[in-house]
């Protein structure tokens, strides 16, 4: 008897598996019939993608013989500055204590650059470029306001827009600083990044980051000084010795007592000079041998060829777009036709849409 149940449930078993598709089945998908489909609506994928191509390749071909000023899609130019930026020459008391004096260290701060010990140059002169004076600066000096047309928020909008053209990048293998802007007129970009390596100069001279260079400085003012002082004193002694033969004998004296106290003081200023000459040269010797911090590698020129947009590669990119969306909509469009042709499905929709009437219609009655 037992043996006869077990039979039974065994063959139960084997009917339901014959009657029951595998899952594996169910999510198999044939590639012919994937084929198939593309075979039907190849017009339609054809059509929509060679219209796709058609379309960029005129758009491209428009952009590129109309004005930059009335393009689409101008020529884009960048034109690029590179500078030597020297972080072996920076300990980070010297530099931090430089930014404590000039104000900037609470900013560096902010733009998360280590002030204590660990600051660098190199991260301070990329810093620089975003600063909102610096920006502004840019901003007042070539008009961008006016040029770009902008009527709101014209302080904040300026720099956003500014900081999305001009980029400064740092190279820490080669310690090279790079800074570019890019714009349509290969001139005016060329002029604007021009602007903004005399800018860094200027700036990284102003804080007297360089002490060989300031120490060169303040050396040739001392000379200058002792020069107009040695050259003030010669003139006094020429003008006393010419004053001696008109004046009484007895002032004689002290005329001569006052032109020993000029020869004095002209010999100690010439002196002074001399080492002052001696003081410079050496400094001049060091500078030599010494990178300075900041070094103008090369300046920026006029482009002659663009840096974007890449108009091949925008014809493929909507050429694969477009046959990517025409496959999508064969298949939709298959599938839609297959949901038409099933009398279940179309049952279904049937059903819903009654119920939608009725849920309709007891909402106007409620």
């Amino acid at each position: 008897m037992n043996t006869d149940n077990a039979i039974d449930q065994q063959t139960a078993k084997s009917q339901t598996a014959r009657n029951t598709p595998s899952t594996q089945e169910d999510d198999e998908i044939s590639l012919i019939d994937l084929f198939s489909v593309m075979l039907r609506y190849k017009k339609l994928i054809i059509g929509i993608t060679a219209a796709a191509m058609a379309a960029v390749l005129a758009f491209s071909i428009i952009s590129l013989v109309l004005p930059p000023e009335t393009s689409p899609m101008p020529n884009q130019f960048t034109p690029k500055a590179l500078m030597l930026i020297n972080d072996t020459s920076s300990s980070g008391g010297s530099l931090s204590s430089m930014l404590d004096s000039s104000g900037l260290s609470s900013l560096a701060s902010i733009a998360g650059l280590s002030v204590p010990g660990g600051q660098t140059y190199s991260a301070l002169a990329v810093f620089l470029t975003t600063t909102n004076t610096f920006l502004d600066t840019i901003v007042d000096e070539f008009g961008l306001i006016e040029k770009w047309e902008i009527e709101k928020s014209v302080r904040a909008n300026s720099r956003k827009q500014l900081s999305k053209l001009l980029t400064a990048e740092f190279d820490e293998e080669t310690g090279v600083l790079t800074v570019s802007f890019t714009d349509k007129d290969p001139v005016f970009a060329q002029q604007v990044v021009d602007f903004a390596v005399d800018y860094l100069e200027a700036r990284f001279t102003a804080l007297g980051l360089d002490k060989t260079q300031r120490a060169k400085e303040n050396i040739e003012i001392n000379i200058q000084n002792a020069y107009d002082t040695i050259v003030d004193l010669q003139t006094q002694t020429a003008n006393l010795e010419q004053s001696v033969a008109g004046r009484n004998p007895a002032s004689v004296p002290s005329i001569m007592l006052e032109m020993s106290r000029l020869q004095l003081e002209l010999k100690a200023q010439e002196q002074i000079y001399e080492q002052l000459k001696v003081q410079y040269e050496l400094v001049k010797i060091q500078i030599a041998s010494e990178t300075p911090v900041f070094q103008i590698l090369e300046r920026p020129e006029v482009p002659d060829l663009k840096s974007k947009p890449s108009r091949g590669m925008l014809c493929i990119i909507v050429t694969f777009a477009a046959a990517f969306l025409s496959v999508f909509l064969a298949f939709l469009l298959n599938a839609i036709d297959n949901v038409k042709k099933d009398p279940e499905a179309m049952a279904k929709l049937q059903v819903g849409k009654k119920q939608k009437k009725t849920d309709k219609k007891t909402a106007d009655n409620g």
